[in-house]
């Protein structure tokens, strides 16, 4: 009797070879040094900063935790400006440290926030702005930043999206006081669970080191109430491993949105998100929009997919604004964020991951060419 054909994801982590990772658990169990910046947690941050052209980096348990401590490092209190669209961690890491959130509406282009629509939401108690490179496709950086320094206020980029991306020759995770990366299992780079935070110098690493590390300047020396935020040695080695596949894993995540694309370039009311020129993009995601006058409607869409054993993703559906903690807010208010409303309805994420054959896209693409006739 044949097994049923396993369900395709929206992700599944890249793993390298086990044999390759057995030499790295033996050289952690040898040593004896489990956490608290071994080795390995060491080369990683400098391999890190290494190849994604950034001067200081810093390794965190994960993206989650680099975001609270991002806001703490730079002192940020009040309120700050951020996007409906996303994943519920970049929200939640303002209350946790006893920020207001103030939602502003989304580009319907790019997904990513509007600066049209930044200033306006300006108040005097307004510290930052907090962007998400959605999808890995980067923010209008240079309009934020005009902005930002208009009002003297602070920038940190949610850049979980964003490894390995440039623009114009240059890594998007320079841009910004600070930008948060994930490292989770679901990312275009993983170390099972992670995270860091990108700094712009020596200074602010050492403030987030701190406080990664409960606050500890020295064995007696307490700076700053910080957090346990370290990232372990197994992780940190899973890193270094990861490193010598990314290139290829980007480029087999290329080869499979590149089928996307083709399949669903003659099916207006289909679109796939793509990169525009000067962009080298990590495919971190594969977002289609389900645009009006198909014949079935996205969620529709979701649950036929699912039936045939193919789980994607409706990222972002539904919006931080209409969770509950969020949706008492005036900026949660729908008539505030129309575009973020229209796409978080259309949008599903279709399966892309380096191990995604071409029979099983090829199924999925039929299933979706189908709900067009």
């Amino acid at each position: 009797m044949t097994p049923p054909s396993p369900p395709i994801t929206v992700t599944q982590p890249y793993l390298p070879p086990l044999e390759e990772f057995i030499p790295y658990l033996e050289h952690i169990w040898k040593s004896k040094r489990l956490t608290n910046g071994g080795p390995f947690h060491q080369q990683l941050e400098t391999e890190l900063a290494r190849y994604l052209g950034v001067e200081h980096l810093s390794l965190f348990a994960n993206g989650t935790l680099a975001l609270v401590t991002a806001l703490q490092a730079l002192r940020i209190t009040g309120e700050v400006i951020t996007t409906p669209y996303t994943f519920a961690a970049t929200t939640h890491s303002l209350l946790w440290n006893n920020i207001k959130p103030v939602f502003v509406d989304i580009d319907q282009h790019t997904c990513n926030l509007d600066p049209d629509r930044i200033e306006e939401a300006i108040t005097p108690a307004t510290t930052a702005i907090l962007p998400v490179h959605c999808y890995g496709f980067p923010c209008d950086v240079e309009r934020i930043e005009r902005i930002a320094d208009t009002y003297g206020l602070k920038v940190i980029y949610d850049a979980a999206h964003a490894f390995g991306v440039r623009s114009n020759g240059r890594s998007i995770l320079r841009h910004g006081d600070l930008s948060i990366l994930s490292f989770h299992a679901t990312k275009v780079f993983n170390t099972f669970e992670g995270g860091a935070i990108v700094c712009p110098d020596a200074k602010i690493k050492q403030r987030v080191d701190y406080l990664k590390n409960f606050g500890f300047a020295n064995e007696v020396t307490v700076v700053a109430p910080g957090i346990n935020g370290k990232m372990n040695e197994v992780s940190a080695a899973m890193g270094l491993l990861q490193l010598k596949h990314v290139d290829q894993a980007l480029d087999d995540r290329a080869t499979i949105h590149r089928r996307y694309v083709q399949a669903f370039q003659d099916v207006p009311t289909l679109h796939v998100q793509q990169a525009p020129a000067g962009l080298v993009w990590n495919h971190a995601y594969c977002p289609l929009f389900v645009r009006p006058g198909h014949p079935i409607n996205r969620d529709t869409l979701y649950e036929t997919l699912k039936a045939n054993g193919i789980h994607a993703r409706r990222y972002f559906y539904p919006l931080i604004s209409s969770l509950p903690m969020y949706r008492g807010l005036p900026s949660a208010a729908a008539t505030h964020l129309p575009n973020a409303h229209l796409l978080a309805g259309q949008v599903i994420c279709l399966p892309i991951y380096p191990s995604l054959g071409t029979e099983d896209q090829a199924r999925l693409i039929d299933v979706v060419l189908q709900s067009a006739r």
